[in-house]
């Protein structure tokens, strides 16, 4: 075999490369290390764009076994680097002895307790993601897995002989065909639906992988149990390992899939939970068993086992088609296999739950009257709420005896983990991560107020006030539209619709949580689909009447801003607002609604909430159709800036587009900021940054000179 002679000029070389490909790596390690917590000081104690996005992003939440420790994950984001770095921190329950166990440039993630000493979590290693192991206090890291790919997520078995991994496996319906001549060539071809979702093609699908573990090494040999199938598990594009359960044997394991592909899977949520035995390789549809009535035609997702294994619940919605269905929680005995929702008198969705344990009842995050609020419900059905203060509680985990822990957040703070006492319904914060920048601005008003709709209704409208409010004062007031459509005005914390900033720039925010959303019983809920230009609409325009009738009101101060549904609805009242806004704001909205049936990606959306296709003629879609704002664009005269981004696949960029140039082609102003490398949602701190200038430039132009 032919060698090439190395001579001193390439050895030469060869150390200048090294030397600077170290020094890059440095450099680099060097920065990201110090992407963390921000030191950052107020002027004046106004909250900026570059404060929000100096904030700790608490996430991850992980409790040990015995209840007594706290592992959790919290990102920081660097402006100047454009990245984020996450890294993992543990405490005790009580909040005390809090430490940093994340000790170099890469980030580490996902934090899961093997037992009561050590903790596991993922981590780029030679380029792939890895699972790691640690010991509670940071000590003794060693590497677990060593696939050639990467592993997204995991769940050991309680007995710790298994392990569920979570990794890619190509999809077979997106064709990325590339011939020899054409080494260039970026096209891909599709020849059915849902070859994209969310904000990417989907040429790969995760699939959840069983692999052998001996307590120092995870095998490499791990079983597919969706191998050859073109299905994933979790189900994109958020799904996670909540997704899968062990049983407490460690014999069996249940998942959540949605056997369907391409056209058949974007018509239809109905997901089933599997129970895939470990040693007889059978599996069983749990909400499909021979015999019995499917009462389980949507979304089942999330399954967990009570402590004994005798029952595993998971979340359940009904009908087929309607993601925005309610969320029941869904009880199964395993050994009886009988099925019962426990939810039922609690009108509104199950968010989040964990069993008890005593496995007679389980608690639940659920949406209820403008907050995500804890109950516990018992297997008859019972349901009894736990707190009463506003907020929303994200997410639960036991503590010890009849504590859970669990995240917190509000209009006015940042999400922090917190102890409830389940007996008294009070809350202890454990995590401290952004009072540093917290305790440096003024406090702010939010209340509820309660409005009454055309149709006579009580609807709950969240209003937030400036710093140092003055009702002697006028203030410039804007009209807040919430997107989902069917997502509720909770007491929500946002890194974009943030309203504590908004505040801050001196704009009273009115939020009302409108017609179609969770939290007000199902008939609420429900009067949306189908009727987009209906009282939904209404509803809003009435929340921004009844609050304009204050003193404090400059009427002809008034802008009206909102995303996704929210974005739709400021399109749509553009062309209906008879003089009540001199501004408007959209972010990834629907300006066309026979353009958005045929180019969303999720079918089973449009199909059921616009009653389907254009071409259809019935009372529905010519109703829904009727209602596109792209049809009263005649009707605009008023300022409006549209936003969206290119990778965004739910809802097209050529909708801003569309809706920009109608405005200009009317003459009237408008600017379209785009975004090419953002989805749905806007993620990089830069962009981020970019994004809240530009808000607040367009609003301060209009409403404030």
């Amino acid at each position: 075999m032919y060698r090439k002679r190395f001579t001193t000029w390439t050895v030469v070389l060869a150390v200048a490369v090294i030397t600077a490909l170290c020094f890059m790596k440095t450099v680099k390690e060097e920065s990201k290390v110090n992407i963390g917590k921000s030191d950052i000081r107020l002027e004046d104690g106004k909250f900026t764009p570059e404060a929000l996005w100096s904030l700790g992003r608490i996430g991850g939440v992980a409790v040990s076994p015995d209840g007594t420790k706290v592992a959790y994950q919290v990102s920081y984001y660097s402006v100047q680097e454009n990245a984020s770095h996450t890294v993992i921190h543990v405490m005790n329950d009580d909040g005390t002895d809090q430490k940093l166990l994340t000790r170099d440039a890469s980030s580490e993630h996902s934090p899961a307790w093997i037992d009561n000493e050590h903790i596991a979590f993922l981590k780029v290693t030679d380029g792939v993601q890895q699972v790691w192991r640690m010991d509670a206090d940071g000590k003794h890291r060693s590497q677990l897995s060593f696939m050639e790919k990467d592993v997204e997520g995991f769940l050991f078995a309680p007995d710790l002989k298994n392990v569920i991994l979570v990794m890619s496996v190509p999809n077979p319906l997106v064709k990325e065909r590339q011939y020899d001549d054409l080494p260039k060539a970026s096209g891909m071809i599709a020849d059915d639906l849902m070859f994209r979702h969310w904000d990417s093609w989907v040429t790969a699908v995760p699939h959840p992988f069983v692999a052998a573990f001996d307590g120092r090494r995870i095998t490499a040999d791990a079983l597919d149990l969706l191998e050859g199938e073109p299905f994933e598990s979790p189900m994109l594009p958020f799904g996670g390992v909540e997704q899968f359960a062990w049983s407490p044997d460690s014999k069996s394991l249940a998942y959540t899939c949605r056997k369907k592909a391409g056209s058949e899977y974007a018509k239809s949520t109905d997901s089933d939970i599997y129970l895939f035995n470990i040693e007889s390789r059978e599996t069983v549809n749990l909400c499909k068993l021979p015999g019995e009535k499917d009462l389980n035609m949507g979304y089942d997702t999330n399954p967990k086992f009570s402590d004994d294994g005798r029952f595993i619940a998971w979340q359940s919605m009904e009908r087929d088609g309607y993601e925005s269905d309610l969320n029941r929680l869904y009880v199964m005995d395993m050994e009886s296999r009988r099925k019962w929702s426990v939810s039922d008198s609690f009108e509104s969705n199950v968010d989040d739950f964990i069993w008890a344990r005593d496995k007679s009842f389980l608690y639940f995050i659920g949406s209820w009257q403008g907050c995500m609020s804890v109950f516990m419900v018992d297997l008859e059905g019972n349901v009894i709420p736990i707190n009463t203060d506003p907020c929303d509680y994200n997410s639960l985990a036991r503590g010890w005896e009849n504590n859970l822990i669990v995240t917190r957040q509000s209009m006015r703070f940042a999400t922090e983990i917190y102890l409830l006492d389940v007996r008294r319904g009070l809350a202890q914060k454990l995590s401290h991560e952004n009072d540093h920048i917290f305790a440096q601005m003024p406090n702010v008003r939010v209340e509820a107020r309660a409005v009454k709709t055309t149709d006579g209704k009580d609807m709950l409208t969240w209003v937030m006030y400036p710093p140092q409010f003055d009702e002697n004062k006028k203030y410039p007031v804007l009209l807040f539209c919430e997107g989902g459509p069917q997502n509720m005005v909770s007491q929500f914390w946002s890194y974009r619709w943030n309203f504590r900033i908004m505040a801050d720039n001196g704009y009273i925010i009115v939020a009302p949580n409108r017609r179609g959303l969770p939290g007000f019983g199902r008939k609420w809920l429900e009067d949306i689909s189908g009727d987009y230009g209906g009282q939904c609409m209404t509803d809003l325009l009435t929340a921004i009447d009844d609050f304009s009738k204050e003193p404090y009101v400059d009427k002809d101060r008034i802008g009206c801003v909102g995303a996704s549904f929210g974005g739709y609805s400021v399109y749509w009242l553009a062309g209906h607002h008879d003089g009540r806004f001199k501004c408007f704001i959209a972010h990834d909205g629907i300006f066309n609604l026979e353009q958005q049936y045929v180019e969303t990606e999720e079918m089973w959306f449009p199909q059921w909430d616009l009653g389907g296709p254009y071409w259809e003629k019935n009372e529905v879609t010519e109703r829904t159709y009727a209602a596109s704002p792209h049809l009263y664009a005649d009707k605009w005269d008023t300022p409006i800036l549209c936003i969206h981004g290119e990778k965004d696949y739910r809802i097209l960029y050529s909708q801003a587009v569309s809706a920009f140039q109608a405005a200009r082609l009317r003459g009237v102003p408008a600017e379209l900021l785009l975004f090419p490398d953002e989805n749905h949602w806007v993620l990089k701190p830069q962009n981020g940054i970019l994004w809240q200038r530009t808000y607040f430039n367009w609003l301060d132009r209009w409403l404030k000179q």
